[in-house]
């Protein structure tokens, strides 16, 4: 009988061939920017994903102070935490955030996070990524290639 053969691979930790990637957010919108960052750290974009390895890159998003919000969710959203006491709960802003300390990275590490699988895997990949609000980064070793993220669905 002649018939084609096609075997599933499936890539495991060993295998998966990660890359490092710098991704410049300057003038992104906040969600568009994170949902394509979110796929690239997930692995979506590789022919080989497994959906239960960590198989994507290592991201590196520099700028991330000049992102911005569509419409008036700069004044009008609200982020949500609580400290854990009684009466505790905390409520601030995009505009407010901005002015804090790492405030920038909050934002768009809660963007991500939402959009990554929730469990032991989620939480692992969401180590994949580093955001930093200048144009420096300390990841030079690592040689990273710079990506359009406009190229990418």
């Amino acid at each position: 009988m002649d018939t084609l053969s096609y075997k599933t691979i499936s890539v495991n930790k060993e295998t998966a061939k990660k890359e490092w990637v710098v991704i410049d957010a300057t003038d992104q919108v906040v969600g568009r920017l994170c949902s394509k960052v979110a796929k690239l750290i997930r692995g979506k974009y590789k022919p080989s994903f497994t959906p239960h390895v960590d198989c994507g890159d290592n991201v590196i998003i520099i700028n991330a102070a000049k992102v911005r919000f569509t419409g008036k969710k700069e004044t009008d959203k609200v982020y949500t935490r609580y400290t854990g006491y009684p009466g505790g709960q905390r409520f601030n802003t995009p505009a407010e955030l901005r002015t804090q300390k790492n405030g920038v990275e909050k934002m768009l590490r809660h963007a991500v996070k939402g959009m990554l699988p929730k469990g032991i895997l989620g939480r692992h990949l969401l180590n994949n990524l580093y955001i930093y609000e200048g144009t420096e980064h300390k990841h030079a070793a690592q040689q990273p290639k710079t990506i359009d993220i406009n190229q990418y669905k």
